[in-house]
């Protein structure tokens, strides 16, 4: 028999259908591939090359629907067939949703699922030459200083900096990873009477502890082995203007000590000095710990906590704001496609439904470096095919997805011997192998 080139899997929990349709398939001169349960057609989909998948919708412990999800997003040029036993029209369209072509109800003819599979191909056919869903716009109105959405989150975070831009308070920016603490800070520091003066952002975890008391206060002269001219510090740098003490957290107790001297004398002293200066600088704190926890511990002064923290700004988790996802996109694809001289690129409406759905560990910094490497990838849109694999749906693992020889054969020996009451010689003759034989697979198992 001449096989055409298409490769077809079909999904059925029952065997009998199974063989029912290879035996269709095969009379259309297709190939095939059977699978009975989810997780065995995601290993065929992984080793082999598949151009159609039939499957069934409702199957044990992991359904035909989550199969199709998974297809949909990992193998998305795969059309997609399914067949179901239950006549309903929400079982239609929850497959059609889930990005199946056609949806075929048993039981059916062989004329039936002919044309089901090639009007699936000829679907397929037309959506490749489709052009994508979603574009990009123009710039969004909901942009503050760099700062993006249009979340009630972001609405009272945009308060809060409108309301401490001109006065020189103390603020503390709280927040995991990610979210945007220091672009906070220079929105506070670039929207307000202290914009033309100095603004400078200090990491306290990047700054080893013995150096991290001269670089932020200086030192004179003579101060230490090696200081063979004094040198101004930060403090003095930023005179006039802004200092942002990110992962404020990691300071040594030393500094604390020293940074609390200067929130309350207004003054400094150089490593070696004598005399204090005066200085005039405001003071932004950043810290993804929890300071408050850290003073009950006691390994954050009390007293420097409530210094840097007469207010409090607590930055929102992504996962917690998912309506700013899409401006956000939108920012950073116009940011990226200039970058890269790709001003016309363009994002698939699916690529947008995964962003939505994923929960952003690394949240707004994580969603921005994956949006800038799709860009990359992309030649004129950013579809499914760039999006990272641990982005896509997934399907939980159930039991074994394949046994080996070795385990078929160890599960029927018990079984035969289970049945025989372990007689050997009884379980030897069902098993057509002499017990010699039987004993040793028993003894290499």
């Amino acid at each position: 028999m001449n096989l055409k080139k298409e490769n077809i899997l079909i999904v059925d929990d029952n065997d009998d259908m199974l063989h029912l349709l290879e035996r269709h398939l095969r009379t259309f001169k297709y190939r095939t591939y059977k699978a009975s349960s989810v997780n065995e057609a995601i290993a065929v989909l992984k080793y082999a090359t598949i151009d159609l998948l039939i499957t069934d919708l409702h199957m044990p412990e992991v359904n035909g629907v989550e199969l199709l999800k998974y297809t949909e997003e990992h193998f998305p040029l795969i059309p997609k067939l399914v067949i179901s036993g239950l006549h309903n029209v929400h079982n239609a369209v929850t497959a059609l949703k889930s990005g199946a072509l056609d949806y075929l109800s048993k039981p059916f003819t062989s004329d039936e699922l002919f044309a089901a599979i090639k009007s699936s191909f000829e679907k397929s056919e037309f959506n490749l030459k489709k052009i994508p869903s979603a574009s990009i716009l123009s710039e969004t109105e909901n942009n503050y200083s760099g700062i993006v959405g249009s979340s009630h989150h972001h609405k009272d975070l945009i308060e809060v900096i409108k309301r401490v831009t001109n006065n020189k308070v103390s603020v503390l920016i709280e927040g995991e990873s990610g979210t945007g603490k220091e672009l906070i800070a220079r929105a506070i520091h670039s929207n307000g009477t202290f914009a033309n003066m100095p603004f400078i952002a200090v990491n306290c975890a990047g700054i080893p502890e013995n150096l991290i008391e001269s670089e932020l206060f200086g030192y004179v002269k003579g101060a230490f082995t090696g200081a063979a001219e004094s040198k101004t510090g930060i403090f003095q740098a930023a005179a006039g203007g802004t200092l942002f003490l990110d992962e404020i957290g990691i300071a040594p107790m030393s500094v604390q000590t020293r940074l609390l001297r200067v929130l309350q004398e207004k003054e400094i002293t150089k490593v070696g000095a004598t005399n204090p200066e005066k200085i005039n600088v405001r003071i932004l704190s950043a810290t993804n710990n929890d300071l408050y926890q850290m003073v009950l511990n006691g390994t954050f002064r009390e007293d420097l906590y409530y210094r840097i923290n007469v207010v409090n700004i607590k930055t929102t988790p992504l996962k917690e704001r998912k309506e700013d996802i899409p401006l956000l996109i939108n920012n950073f694809i116009i940011k990226y496609a200039n970058e890269y001289h790709k001003p016309n690129i363009g994002i698939d409406g699916k690529v947008i439904e995964i962003l939505l759905r994923y929960s952003w560990p690394g949240n707004v910094r994580e969603l921005e470096n994956i949006i800038q490497r799709m860009i990359i990838m992309s030649d004129d849109t950013i579809d499914i095919q760039q999006v990272p694999e641990h982005l896509k749906y997934h399907v939980p693992e159930t039991g074994e997805i394949f046994k080996s020889l070795k385990e078929y054969e160890k599960e029927q020996i018990s079984r035969v011997l289970t049945a025989m009451g372990n007689n050997k010689s009884k379980a030897a003759k069902i098993l057509q192998i002499d017990r010699k034989t039987l004993n040793q697979k028993m003894t290499n198992q």
